[in-house]
Order: C-alpha cells, then structure tokens, then sequence
C-alpha cells in the first residue's frame, strides 16, 4: 500500500521538486555552518532564517491548494490554522523560559505575572513538553476544520457563502485573541523564547536544523499531496471541484470527501505555523488576520492552483517581491499586490506553472497532430515512425 501510494506520488515532476527542495534543506544551512564569514558564497543567519519564514509559507501555500485547487473550496481562513498551530508552538517556547523571564516566575509566563494571574490556566498544562505541543499543532488546527466541516459541508454551503463563512471564522478568533483575558498574551502575543529542545534559538545552529526541518516538512507534504491527488480518492476530489451534483449522484459522499480533504488542508497549515514561530520569534493575533488568508490566496493564484508545485513558487516570488518592495518603496506594496493579482486573473489565469503546463500540452497536442496527419499520406511510413517515437 505505501509502495503504490509513493509510486503514485513521485512523478516526474513531484520527484524534481522534492529533490530540489532537499538540496535546498542540505546547501543552504551548510552554507551559514560551514563557509567562513567573509565568503561571498555563505549565506548569513538571518537570510537563512527569511528563507525558513518563506518556506513556511510555501506550505501554507500547498495547504490552501489541496483544497482550493483539487476541491474547489475557497478558504478565506486558512490563517486561523497557520494561527493556532503557531500558538500551540509558542506555548512550549514560552513554557520554556522559566526563571529567565523579566519576573522570574518558575512556571507562569512574563504576561500573566504583569496581569496578575495567580495559577497557569488549565489549557496550558503539557505544553511544557515538546511531544505534547507537536501533537497539539496538528490536533488543534484538525478539531477545529472537523467541526467547521461538519456543519458546513452537510448544510451544504458552497461557493462564495463558504469562503466568507471561513473569513469569519478567522476574524472571530482575531477577536478573541485579541482579548487579555483568554490567556494567550493579547496584543502583545508570545514573544522572548529562549530555547527549543534545550537549544538557544538564537544560535546559529539551531537556526539551521529549523531551516532544514522546514524545507523537509515542505518536502514531505508535497510529498502527501501529490500522493492524494494522483489516487482514485484525488480523480473523484476533482469530479467534487468540477461536477459536484454529478459525483453526488454517483453515490460518493461529498461531504466526507470535502471534510477529510479540509481536515488534512488544515493540519499541514498548523504544522507550517509552528515551523514558522521559532524562526521569527513571535505570534500574535495579528497572524488570524483575513487580510493573510486573502494573501495566501494570492500566492496560490500566482503560482497556479490546482498544479502543487505553482503555490510554492507563487509563495517564494511574491514574499522575496514583498521583502524587496516593503523596503525600497514601502507606500507601494500593497498596489504592486493588488495589481499583480489582477494581471493574473486577467492574462495568466492559470498562474505561472498552469501557463507552462498550458503551453507544454499545447505543443504536444500539436506533434501528435502532425503525426496524425502525416500517416494520412502514402509513403510516409518512417517519418510517422519517427515521429511517434519522440
């Protein structure tokens, strides 16, 4: 079972992707640990730790895809996943501090001193262990998708209706967050981690094994994807995106369909959260915002949705576009956004990897013709030969 699931997951593009992403993992971190500091080749920790947020988003970017691309569900909340499996990382970093905090408290965390808690709340307990929050970053952001799913795929809500439920969603817990007394920091949110597995994360080091793990979580859920959408489960989740009524009435329970598809979407955007924490150094209610789901959208458009690879690209280009421009002409960036989404839509509707596929089909369609036509005429029998053989 797992042979045939890898067999179908590693095609030829898959497989080239997947290595690049690898040697990315290998060179990049070898670069900033093994190259002297004045080497024009090494890159510097804190480009490593750019790169690391950028790919972060790239498997924010695949998450959003699995559901919009092959599933046609327009997710307009997939921050809120990003958000929690982001806090539930930053819960075990702060639970790390301990003493080191600027009140000193062995157990409660710097904002709950400062507003006069006087016992650590009961949904903090366990994050103190690492295996605790790594669960609780795929269990929080999977609980949360199965209840929203549940209600809304059975009730049937779609299109547009969907994405403003789940914009909603994602503005409610902004909301909430927000507030002091839920206990997640307000404003302020988590902030002044120290160490991860006992390792400063200010350390070069651990830096570099963040960036690696990373990039192989992006490899690995790419990985997951493709197997999904190259299995039968994946035709019947494009018949869902194309023709639901008619795959309804083939006897296929759209709803389960939609909902596991949702379920999974939502975990790897949990797992891209908590990889994304530990490299910048901070979460707070600012990362729910819907102004970052709709930005995540963007991405996945640019790069083409529905193909796996285009959201990661589109995350790369659009996030370095975004470094460059924020900092040479800030007052522009959000016009460049918006004007590069709408170039899109309106000339490149397929994003940059749909576009080449488009172009790359089209020439092969056209060999095939040309062969097509050639075996009309007497005597041609090599070159048709020839020609079926390229």
């Amino acid at each position: 079972m797992i042979t045939g699931f890898l067999l179908r997951a590693l095609d030829r593009r898959i497989s080239i992707a997947i290595g690049i992403i690898l040697a990315i993992a290998v060179l990049v971190p070898a670069s900033n640990l093994l190259l002297p500091a004045d080497s024009a080749f090494r890159i510097p920790t804190y480009i490593m730790s750019m790169l690391g947020k950028y790919l972060a988003y790239a498997l924010l970017a695949l998450a959003l895809d699995l559901v919009w691309g092959y599933c046609g569900i327009l997710s307009l909340g997939h921050a809120a996943f990003f958000a929690l499996g982001g806090y539930a990382m930053g819960m075990y970093l702060m639970r790390q501090i301990g003493t080191r905090g600027v009140y000193g408290h062995p157990v409660l965390p710097d904002f709950m001193v400062f507003l006069n808690w006087k016992e650590l709340p009961w949904f903090w307990h366990g994050f103190d262990m690492f295996w605790f929050a790594a669960l609780m970053v795929l269990v929080v952001p999977g609980l949360l998708a199965f209840v929203f799913g549940w209600f809304a795929f059975r009730s049937r809500v779609n299109g547009v209706y969907l994405s403003i439920i789940t914009q909603a969603m994602t503005y409610a817990l902004l909301l909430a967050f927000f507030r002091n007394d839920m206990g997640f920091g307000g404003n302020n949110g988590l902030t002044d981690f120290k160490d991860i597995l006992g390792f400063s994360v200010q350390a070069d080091g651990t830096r570099a094994v963040l960036f690696a793990m990373t990039a192989v979580m992006l490899a690995l859920s790419l990985l997951i994807a493709s197997g999904i959408v190259n299995s039968k489960f994946g035709k019947v989740l494009v018949g869902v995106r194309d023709a639901e009524s008619r795959v309804r009435f083939l006897g296929f329970r759209v709803e389960n369909i939609k909902l596991f598809t949702f379920v999974v979407s939502a975990m790897m955007a949990g797992i891209a959260g908590a990889l994304f924490v530990p490299q910048v150094g901070i979460i707070n209610p600012g990362e729910f915002s819907p102004a970052n789901s709709i930005e995540v959208v963007v991405w996945t458009a640019v790069g083409g949705r529905g193909t796996l690879i285009g959201p990661i690209i589109g995350a790369l280009l659009v996030n370095g576009g975004k470094s460059y421009f924020t900092g040479a002409f800030p007052e522009f960036w959000l016009f460049a956004l918006g004007g590069l989404f709408i170039a899109v839509t309106l000339f490149f509707p397929k994003g940059i990897v749909g576009t080449v596929q488009y172009y790359l089909v089209g020439r092969r369609e056209k060999r095939v013709a040309r062969a097509a036509g050639a075996a009309q005429q007497p005597g041609n029998d090599s070159a048709v030969a020839q020609q079926a053989a390229e």
